[in-house]
């Protein structure tokens, strides 16, 4: 898993306001009520707008175009979106309550915190 997840404030730039600099991931601070969770996005994510934004996670939220290919396991924590010309890829994981481990129990929500990254496609 990750490193223990630290943030610090970045200066927004104009339509950006309640971002935060996370290990050289962007976290959107006001769409966490999406997942329940922590959003990080990547820094070509980063430089969409903030109606941009909203736009791209209101399609992951959405999303609902799981196979058998694309979700083996049935547990709905990956998928990819085609949007304005770039393709972007989600993936939720389930952390601890202090973000250094894995999640003993994913099902549980006193023991989880889940953290959703958003990335363009070319940054995997």
């Amino acid at each position: 898993p990750w490193p223990a997840l630290r943030s610090a404030p970045v200066s927004p730039r104009a339509g950006q306001s309640g971002r935060t600099l996370t290990h050289g991931l962007v976290s959107w601070q006001g769409a966490d009520h999406l997942i329940g969770g922590r959003i990080l996005m990547t820094p070509g994510v980063s430089t969409l707008s903030s109606e941009q934004t909203v736009e791209l996670l209101t399609a992951v939220k959405a999303f609902d175009s799981f196979t058998e290919d694309n979700d083996p396991y049935g547990e709905h924590d990956f998928g990819s979106i085609e949007m304005h010309g770039a393709k972007y890829f989600f993936k939720i994981d389930y952390y601890d309550p202090s973000l250094t481990y894995g999640s003993e129990d994913a099902a549980d929500a006193s023991k989880t915190v889940r953290v959703l990254t958003v990335m363009l496609a070319d940054e995997y």
